[in-house]
C-alpha cells in the first residue's frame, strides 16, 4: 500500500512531536532546532499567506541598504530621521492590507506602505532591509539571525571585497544551504570591477555558493551607482513572488535542514530473541538459584525423613535446623512483596555477574540505535542495575518452594507407627511373662509364649516391627534422594520464572521504552521529511 504524502501542516506537527519524543535524548541544540522550525512554520502558516516576505541580508559595507532603496525606488532610509543607520528592520510593503499581524510576528516596527504593485502579478510583497549580519552590535546581529529564520526569501548581498569571506559563508550562508529554492545572490558594487571581470567574479561567487550547498542559485551583479542589474534583481524577486510558493518552499527547506541529520532513520525493530533468555540465566545465577534449589531439596529430604524414617532414629533429625528457615525462605509465595529472605546480599562477584547480564542485554537493546539513544540505554542500564539486588531478593521471596512432601507419604508414617507398636507389644509381652506372668495366664493358659513354626510370637512381633520400620526408612531414603533431584529441578525452574518476571519489569521494560521512543521518533521524522 502506498502511503499518501503528508501535507505541510501534518509534517510540521510530526516535527514538533519528534522534538517532544526526542527531548530526553537529543542535545539541547538539536531539540531546540526541531522545536523552532515546527513552531515558526506553524506560526507563519497561520499568518498572511498572500504576502511574500523578502529579506535583504548583507555584511557591513556591502551596500545592502543602498541596493534595497534602489529596488524599492526610493531612499527610504533618508526619509526617516529616526533611522539614520540600518540598526532595525525596515519594511517596504506593497498591498499592506492583512500584513499587520505578519509584521508583528517578524518584529518589524518601521513599516512603509508603497503604492501600486511591485510588479505585474507579483501580488502582496514585503521587502525588508535588515541590520548587517556581521555587525559589531550584538543586538543587530541577533535581529539578522532571527529574521533569516523567518523570511520567505533570502537575498544574500555581497561585494567584490567580501564575497569570498569564509566567515560569511561558514556562519551565515552555509547554515541555509537547503534554501536554494528561496535564495537570491547579489554581487553588489560591480562597478568596482572591470567590465570583463564582472562575469568571472560572479561565477566565482556562484561556485562558492555551490560549495556551501546552494544549488541552482544565480548570482545577479548589481551596482547602485550605475543602475546595473537593478531591473534584473527586481525581475528575480517578482518571479518568486508571482509563483506564490515561497512560503511553502521556505518552510519545507527549514524542515529539511533540521531533519537531514536523521535522514533515512528507521524504526529500531526488535531485540534478539535470545537476549532476554541469556540475561535471565545470568540473573538467576546471581540470585543464587542453584543454592536455593539445593537448599529446598535438602529441606524436602529432611522433612521426608522426619515423616517416614525409622522412628528409632528419625527423631534425631528433628533437632537439626531446617535448611530453608535458616535462609529465611518460606515454602509459600510472598505475593504482597513485603517479605525478605535472609540470604546474604549479593557479594561483589554476584553483583558483577548481574551487572554483566544487564549490560549484555542493554547492548542488544542499543544495537542499531543512534548514539544519543544508545547512550540513554547504557545510562538507564546503570540505574536499573543499582536496584536489581533488592528486586532479585524479592523474586526469591515470591517463589513457591516445593519443600513439603506430599500427603501420600502419610501412609508410610502410619505403617511406621504400627510397626513400632508391634515391636513394643512384643517387648511388653516378654516383660509381662518375666515379671507378672499371672496377667497373661487367663488369656493364654499355660503356654505364655506361643510360637509359629518354632518362632515365638513376641519375637516375630519385635522382628517384624523393627525390620518393617527399617525397610520403610531405607525405601523413603532412596526415594527421597530421587525425589530430591526433582525438587531441585522444580525449585530452580520456579526461581528462574520469578527472576524472568523481575527482569521484565525492572530491566526489559525500562530499556525497551527507549528503543520504542526511537521508533516513534523515527516514524515522526519520516513523516516530517515527507
Amino acid at each position: 500500500m502506498f502511503r499518501k504524502k503528508a501535507g505541510l501542516t501534518e509534517r510540521l506537527e510530526a516535527l514538533d512531536q519528534a522534538a517532544q519524543i526526542g527531548a530526553p535524548y537529543l542535545s539541547q541544540r538539536n531539540r531546540e532546532g526541531l522545536e523552532r522550525v515546527a513552531k515558526a512554520g506553524a506560526e507563519r502558516r497561520a499568518l498572511s499567506g498572500d504576502h511574500t516576505v523578502v529579506g535583504f541580508f548583507g555584511a557591513t559595507g556591502s551596500g545592502k541598504t543602498s541596493l534595497f532603496n534602489a529596488v524599492v525606488g526610493e531612499d527610504l532610509g533618508k526619509a526617516a530621521a529616526r533611522r539614520p543607520t540600518t540598526s532595525s528592520p525596515l519594511a517596504a510593503i506593497w498591498e499592506p492590507d492583512g500584513s499587520e499581524e505578519l509584521l508583528d510576528w517578524l518584529g518589524v516596527e518601521d513599516r512603509r506602505a508603497r503604492q501600486g504593485e511591485f510588479a505585474r502579478g507579483a501580488g502582496p510583497l514585503i521587502l525588508l532591509d535588515l541590520p548587517d549580519f556581521d555587525s559589531v552590535e550584538a543586538s543587530n546581529r541577533a535581529i539578522a539571525e532571527r529574521l533569516a529564520g523567518q523570511v520567505d526569501v533570502l537575498v544574500w548581498v555581497s561585494d567584490p571585497e567580501k564575497y569570498a569571506d569564509s566567515v560569511i559563508h561558514d556562519q551565515f550562508i552555509r547554515p541555509h544551504a537547503n534554501h536554494s529554492a528561496v535564495t537570491l545572490a547579489v554581487l553588489n558594487k560591480s562597478d568596482l570591477l572591470a567590465a570583463g571581470d564582472v562575469g568571472t567574479v560572479a561565477d566565482s561567487y556562484a561556485g562558492l555558493l555551490r560549495d556551501d550547498g546552494l544549488t541552482n542559485v544565480q548570482v545577479v551583479p548589481t551596482s547602485t551607482l550605475t543602475g546595473t542589474g537593478i531591473d534584473d534583481l527586481r525581475a528575480a524577486i517578482a518571479k518568486v513572488a508571482k509563483a506564490h510558493t515561497a512560503q511553502t518552499a521556505r518552510i519545507e527547506a527549514d524542515i529539511r535542514s533540521v531533519a537531514e541529520g536523521y535522514a533515512g532513520v528507521r524504526g529500531a525493530g526488535g531485540v534478539a530473541k535470545n537476549a532476554k533468555r541469556d540475561m535471565d540465566a545470568v540473573l538467576a545465577q546471581a540470585a543464587g538459584a542453584d543454592r536455593i534449589a539445593e537448599t529446598t531439596a535438602a529441606a524436602y529430604r529432611k522433612r521426608l525423613r522426619e515423616r517416614t524414617g525409622w522412628l528409632l532414629t528419625s527423631w534425631i533429625t528433628r533437632f537439626k535446623p531446617d535448611p530453608l528457615r535458616r535462609l529465611g525462605l518460606r515454602e509459600a509465595s510472598d505475593e504482597i512483596g513485603v517479605h525478605r529472605s535472609s540470604m546474604p546480599e549479593l557479594d561483589a562477584a554476584s553483583k558483577a555477574v548481574a551487572n554483566r547480564g544487564v549490560r549484555d542485554y542493554a547492548g542488544a537493546v542499543a544495537d542499531g540505535l543512534p548514539h544519543e539513544w544508545s547512550a540513554a540505554v547504557a545510562d538507564r542500564a546503570e540505574e536499573v542495575s543499582a536496584g536489581l539486588p533488592a528486586e532479585l531478593d524479592r523474586a526469591v521471596a515470591r517463589t513457591t518452594l516445593p519443600a513439603e512432601p506430599s500427603k501420600g507419604w502419610s501412609l508410610l508414617t502410619v505403617i511406621q507407627w504400627l510397626a513400632l507398636l508391634a515391636a513394643l507389644v512384643g517387648v511388653l509381652w516378654y516383660l509381662l511373662v518375666a515379671f507378672v506372668p499371672g496377667v497373661l495366664t487367663p488369656l493364654l493358659g499355660g503356654d505364655l509364649v506361643p510360637d509359629v513354626e518354632g518362632w515365638p510370637i513376641p519375637t516375630l512381633l519385635i522382628m517384624a516391627g523393627l525390620l518393617t520400620g527399617l525397610v520403610i526408612g531405607l525405601i523413603s531414603a532412596v526415594f527421597g534422594g530421587m525425589l530430591g533431584s526433582g525438587v531441585k529441578r522444580r525449585t530452580r525452574s520456579a526461581v528462574q520464572k520469578q527472576v524472568a518476571e523481575v527482569s521484565q519489569t525492572a530491566v526489559v521494560e525500562p530499556l525497551l521504552a527507549i528503543r520504542e521512543d526511537y521508533s516513534r521518533f523515527a516514524e515522526r521524522i519520516a513523516v516530517a521529511a515527507g
